[in-house]
């Protein structure tokens, strides 16, 4: 669990910041995905414990930092 909150504090610094880091961790390069059973995006894994719903929820979710940070304590909370 706290391996989670620290992922989850790092994304959101990271999605602040509009740079390099975000385009990487949202997966949005260019290019052909590799063959086989695609590999979980970090994103998802976040969205799944945060309860988010959808990845891109929580993506917005970054943008304000006080929401951010109240998803977080509550997932925290839940113990999950």
């Amino acid at each position: 669990m706290l391996c989670r909150k620290r992922q989850a504090t790092f994304y959101g610094h990271v999605m602040r910041r509009e740079k390099l880091e975000n385009l990487v961790t949202t997966g949005m390069l260019e290019g052909k995905r590799s063959r086989g059973k695609q590999r979980e995006k970090l994103i998802e894994g976040l969205a799944d414990w945060l309860k988010a719903g959808k990845s891109l929820e929580a993506i917005e979710a970054t943008k304000d930092r006080k929401k951010w940070r109240t998803m977080i304590a509550n997932a925290v909370k839940q113990g999950t």
